[in-house]
C-alpha cells in the first residue's frame, strides 16, 4: 500500500498526517486566519519527534491537486494543441469552460487557473507554517534536523513558486506566515526568488535517494526546479540562460542516482515508486490519497469494462488528430501514450467500442470520436482514483533540457546524441531511432492549422518554421500528458502563434493566465496581468 510521502510511513502516521493536514491547512493565499475544520486544534496537538514527517506532509499535501479534477494538468493541457474536451452526447460544455481554454478565451473567474494558484499558495503558506514552528521551538528537533526541515520546505515552497511564475507571473512572494495582505512582485522578482531560495538551501539538502526521500525535495529535485526555471527563464525575464541549464543538469548527471528507465510504459505504471527515472515525484493512493481523477475524463464510459473498473468514467477529452499524426508510426510511445482503435472486453476479449482518431468539431463530437490517453496504467478494481504516483520531475527531462540548451547553443551534435539515446528504448530499429543535430534544428512535423468537419486544414494560419520545432517535437512524444505542453509551447513561441484543431491566436497576453477577480477584491494589493 502506497504511503502519502514516502512508502515506509505505517497507517498510523498516515491517519496522523490527515489529522495535522486539518490542523495546519490555510484557506487562502491572502487569508492566512485559521479555520477549524476538526477537534483538533493547534492548541491541543502536541507533536513530538515521530510526529515531524506528518507535519512536513501538510505542506506536500497540496501538490495532488496536479491530477485533480480541473487541476494542474487541466491547465497545462487543455490550453496546448494535444487535448480537446469536446461537447459529446453525454454533455461535456460545461458551462463553456473546457472551450474557453481551447479558444484561450478565460475570464477572471475561470476554475483551472484560479485552482492552481489557490492550491499553490496553500501549499507555500503551509510551508511557511512548517518554518515557523521550527524556528520558534514549537517541534522538538535538533539543529541539525531545524536546518534540513527549514531547507526541503523552503526548496518545496519555490516548487510552488516554480509553477505560479510560470502560470500568473505577477505573484506575491510570501516567505513567512503572516496574516498580512501580500504585496504583489513581478514575475522577474519571483523568478529571482526562486533562483535565490533553490541555490541557498541546495548545499542543506539530502543526497539520499530511496524509500526514506521518495516525494519528497532532495537536493537533486531541487536541482531538478532549478534547470526548468533556467530553461524558461527567457520567458520569464527576457534573458536566457542555458549554461545554467546544463551546469543544474550536469549536478544530477553526475549525481549517477538516477537512470532512463529501460522499458518507457514502466515509468507509468501503478508499482512505480522504484522506476529508476523518478526525481520527484508526486505519491497518489486510492484510499490514503486521493485526487487522482483525471484519467476518469479522458476515458469513455465503456473502459470500465475494457480494464475492469469499478467505477465509470466519464468520456470527456481526447487527443487532437494532428498531433496524432506527426508520430513516427515505428514509435512505441504512440501506443503506449494512446488508446486506439478496438477496445476490447477484459473477460472475454470482444470489441466493446472501436475508438476513431477523428473529431469533427469541439462543437459536436461523438463518444468514440478522438483517441484517449491511455498512459497511466489502470488497475484491476479501479475506483474514481488511481495509485499511479505522478512523476512530475523525471530524469528523462533532466536529459533532455540539457539537449536543448545544447541546442540553442550551437551544439547541435550533442543535442541529438542525448536525443537520441532517449528515442532507443521506444524504436526497435536503432537506425530510426537516430536523430542528427539538423533535425532537431528544424520544423515541426505538427501540421498546424484549424480543421475543417472533414478533417482538411481550414485556415492554416501562420505557416512560418518554428526554430527547433523538431525538438519541440520530441518533448511532445515522450512528455505527452505529463501537465507540461503549455510551457514547451510557449517557449518554442508557438503557443500564441499558430492555428490547431479550433483555436486561432489570442495574443501574447494569454502566456499568462489572469490573477481570480476573487483574489483581487480580496487583496487590494494585487493588479491584474495585462491584457485581462
Amino acid at each position: 500500500m502506497k504511503n502519502i510521502i514516502n512508502k515506509v510511513i505505517s497507517l498510523k502516521i498516515k491517519l496522523l498526517t490527515f489529522l495535522v493536514g486539518l490542523v495546519l491547512l490555510p484557506i487562502g493565499c491572502t487569508d492566512l486566519e485559521e479555520e477549524v475544520y476538526s477537534e483538533v486544534t493547534e492548541s491541543s496537538f502536541t507533536p513530538s519527534e515521530s510526529d515531524i514527517i506528518s507535519v512536513m506532509a501538510s505542506a506536500y499535501t497540496p501538490m495532488r491537486f496536479v491530477m485533480g479534477w480541473q487541476g494542474y494538468f487541466d491547465l497545462q493541457e487543455e490550453p496546448g494543441d494535444m487535448f480537446v474536451t469536446p461537447t459529446r452526447p453525454n454533455g461535456w460544455d460545461d458551462g463553456g469552460t473546457y472551450k474557453r481554454m481551447h479558444f484561450h478565451e478565460w475570464t477572471e473567474t475561470q476554475w483551472q487557473p484560479r485552482n492552481t494558484w489557490i492550491s499553490c499558495f496553500n501549499g507555500i503558506n503551509s510551508a511557511n507554517r512548517v518554518i515557523l514552528q521550527i524556528e520558534s521551538g514549537e517541534l522538538p528537533v535538533s539543529e541539525e534536523q531545524a536546518a534540513s526541515i527549514v531547507a526541503e520546505m523552503r526548496a518545496l515552497r519555490a516548487l510552488y513558486y516554480s509553477m505560479l511564475v510560470d502560470t500568473h507571473g505577477n505573484v506575491p512572494i510570501i516567505a513567512s506566515y503572516s496574516d498580512e495582505l501580500p504585496v504583489q512582485s513581478s514575475r522577474t522578482e519571483v523568478y529571482n526568488f526562486i533562483v535565490s531560495e533553490l541555490t541557498e538551501v541546495i548545499p542543506s539538502l539530502t543526497e539520499t535517494v530511496d524509500q526514506s526521500t521518495y516525494g519528497r525535495m532532495t537536493k537533486w529535485a531541487a536541482y531538478h526546479v532549478l534547470a526548468r526555471v533556467y530553461l524558461n527563464a527567457e520567458v520569464y525575464t527576457g534573458t536566457p540562460q542555458w549554461s545554467k541549464v546544463i551546469e543544474a543538469c550536469n549536478e544530477i548527471i553526475n549525481s549517477n542516482a538516477f537512470e532512463l528507465s529501460p522499458s518507457y510504459s514502466d515509468i507509468f505504471k501503478t508499482e512505480n515508486e522504484t522506476n529508476p527515472e523518478m526525481v520527484f515525484a508526486i505519491p497518489y493512493d486510492q484510499i490514503f490519497a486521493g485526487q487522482w481523477n483525471a484519467h476518469m475524463k479522458m476515458l469513455l464510459p465503456d473502459h470500465r469494462l475494457v480494464f475492469d473498473m469499478q467505477a465509470q468514467p466519464w468520456g470527456g477529452s481526447s487527443c487532437n488528430p494532428q498531433f496524432i499524426d506527426s508520430y513516427d508510426p515505428n514509435d512505441n510511445r504512440l501506443e503506449d501514450t494512446w488508446l486506439m482503435g478496438d477496445q476490447l472486453n477484459a473477460s472475454d476479449g470482444s470489441v466493446v467500442m472501436t475508438l476513431r482518431k477523428e473529431m469533427p468539431s469541439i462543437y459536436d463530437c461523438d463518444f468514440t470520436d478522438g483517441f484517449r490517453c491511455g498512459k497511466y496504467e489502470i488497475e484491476p478494481g479501479a475506483t474514481g482514483g488511481l495509485s499511479v504516483d505522478f512523476p512530475f520531475l523525471r530524469y528523462t527531462d533532466v536529459l533532455m533540457m540539457k539537449a536543448e540548451a545544447l541546442l540553442r547553443t550551437n551544439k547541435g551534435d550533442e543535442a541529438a546524441a542525448i536525443v537520441t539515446e532517449v528515442r532507443m528504448r521506444s524504436f526497435e530499429d536503432p537506425a530510426q531511432a537516430t536523430v542528427t543535430g539538423a533535425e532537431l534544428e528544424g520544423d515541426t512535423t505538427v501540421e498546424y492549422g484549424t480543421l475543417a468537419e472533414d478533417g482538411t486544414i481550414d485556415d492554416p494560419g501562420d505557416q512560418s518554421a518554428v526554430p527547433y520545432g523538431r525538438f519541440l517535437d520530441e518533448l511532445g512524444w515522450e512528455f505527452a500528458a505529463e501537465a507540461r505542453r503549455r510551457s514547451d509551447m510557449i517557449r518554442f513561441g508557438v503557443y500564441q502563434t499558430k492555428n490547431w484543431y479550433n483555436h486561432t491566436p489570442q495574443g501574447e497576453h494569454t502566456t499568462l493566465f489572469p490573477i481570480g477577480l476573487e483574489e483581487l477584491n480580496t487583496n487590494t494589493n494585487l493588479s491584474q496581468n495585462p491584457g485581462y
